[in-house]
């Protein structure tokens, strides 16, 4: 069973999230890191570089590979992935940059592109720690429901619902990418820790179909079922459709000890 930890509101969620991935660093600062992007994430690398100036950590042995990139946009685009990796995170801690990787929206052949972003994790030793969002249809990554269990990097088609949820993110008028290159379900499945951070009650039943339902690919999240070593955090609002809500509470109660606050 996943580690399920559930805190009292957003805020809490973010930080026991940044913590955990500021203890990978401290402790092994050539950590492999998988990386997500959204508006859940934007708090969490606020605060990893906030405690990482406080701590003095480095980040200059790390790599990192980020979950996905729109197909069509170029690496300075203003919404695309990259640009903000760099305003969030990148630019404000010491990572080298050729150790940051995602894929190339703007590859010529996107379908190769999947393949080489898919052997540069392989050839990298994999995926130490990954981070992961969930859609509010339950997708993880860009892999929207009906995507295959075994799937790696590869092209995806967005569904409406994402499309209309990345919209606020572009200007009036601007076209929302309808495509992606994403890591494939099975890529994600093989980091060996993963951690899901999920906030909001427009999360809440794509929670308890992620923790409590059957795993089907209606629900790509749930794969992570059957992963050994994941870690849920959520604040109350996400949880609030879980059917087992007061044993997760049982065994972690008020989610777990923080020792920060932003």
């Amino acid at each position: 069973m996943a580690t399920i930890l559930i805190h009292a509101d957003a805020k809490a969620a973010e930080n026991a999230t940044a913590k955990r991935l500021l203890d990978k660093i401290a402790a092994k600062p050539d950590a492999t890191l998988g990386l997500a992007t959204g508006g859940t994430m934007e708090q969490v690398y606020a605060i990893l570089i906030e405690k990482a100036r406080e701590l003095n950590l480095s980040f200059a042995g790390l790599k990192s590979f980020n979950l996905d990139e729109y197909i069509g946009l170029s690496a300075d685009h203003p919404q695309s992935y990259r640009t903000y990796m760099n305003k969030l995170l990148f630019d404000h801690v010491d990572i080298k940059p050729e150790n940051t990787h995602l894929p190339r929206g703007d590859a010529a052949d996107p379908a190769e592109e999947a393949r080489r972003y898919e052997a540069m994790i392989t050839e990298q030793g994999g995926i130490d720690l990954q981070l992961l969002g969930i859609g509010i249809n339950g997708h993880i990554g860009f892999n929207e429901p009906s995507s295959s269990l075994g799937s790696r990097t590869r092209i995806k088609k967005l569904a409406s619902s994402t499309m209309e949820a990345n919209h606020r993110f572009f200007k009036p008028g601007e076209a929302v990418p309808t495509h992606a290159l994403t890591m494939g379900i099975a890529t994600i499945m093989q980091a060996r820790k993963v951690i899901l951070l999920a906030t909001g009650a427009t999360k809440a039943d794509a929670i308890a179909a992620a923790l409590e339902g059957p795993v089907s690919t209606a629900c790509p999240a749930s794969v992570l079922q059957f992963h050994p070593d994941v870690t849920v955090i959520i604040d109350e609002d996400a949880a609030s459709k879980l059917k087992l809500r007061d044993f997760y509470e049982s065994i972690h109660p008020g989610g777990e000890e923080v020792y920060f606050v932003k």
